[in-house]
């Protein structure tokens, strides 16, 4: 998946704050954003998906995040709360994508997500089938819906430009392998 799925994700997984907390929806917005990104640093410097991806050792960090956010509100515990939960739902949503070949499409890679705890790789689903595909590029617009309809001013600019960044992606994805050849 686009590290902008994994971002608007975050917003989604942010938005019941607005009625549960609405002081701190657009801290926790934006955290989740950066924690939807942060496993995708990985990328093209150290081995991506399995240096900074941690599909099970995020969530106790993210349950004593969360334990401290209600024992102690403040805009810091809350966003490192939603950063550290976003980061988990995107070491867990690889999985559901595809592998990690210059070229997923072809199925040509069984690498989903590393698992720390197995020591092995979990196989991709590929209910996404690649990075930049069309369903990708879909849950992005559908995960932007609370970004655009519900926040204003950053959360709502960043959405707008995850949004056209999907696009230009989704439709230069399958010739990158061939420009970076």
């Amino acid at each position: 998946m686009m590290a902008t799925t994994h971002a608007t994700m975050g917003v989604l997984l942010a938005t019941p704050l607005f009625w549960v907390a609405p002081e701190f929806a657009v801290p926790a917005a934006l955290a989740a954003m950066a924690g939807g990104v942060f496993p995708d640093l990985d990328l093209g410097v150290l081995e991506h998906r399995k240096t900074l991806h941690y599909p099970e050792h995020y969530w106790p960090l993210a349950a004593a995040a969360f334990g401290i956010a209600v024992g102690a509100p403040s805009t810091l515990t809350v966003a490192a709360a939603f950063f550290v939960l976003s980061a988990a739902v995107h070491s867990v949503t690889d999985a559901f994508g595809g592998g990690l070949g210059a070229r997923p499409w072809a199925n040509d890679d069984q690498r989903g997500v590393y698992s720390h705890t197995r020591r092995r790789w979990i196989r991709p689903r590929r209910w996404i089938r690649y990075d930049g595909a069309p369903e990708d590029l879909l849950a992005v617009v559908v995960l932007s819906i609370p970004g655009l309809a519900l926040y204003d001013g950053l959360v709502r600019r960043l959405t707008v430009a995850m949004l056209a960044v999907s696009v230009v992606y989704t439709f230069a994805r399958k010739r990158l392998p061939d420009l970076l050849d």
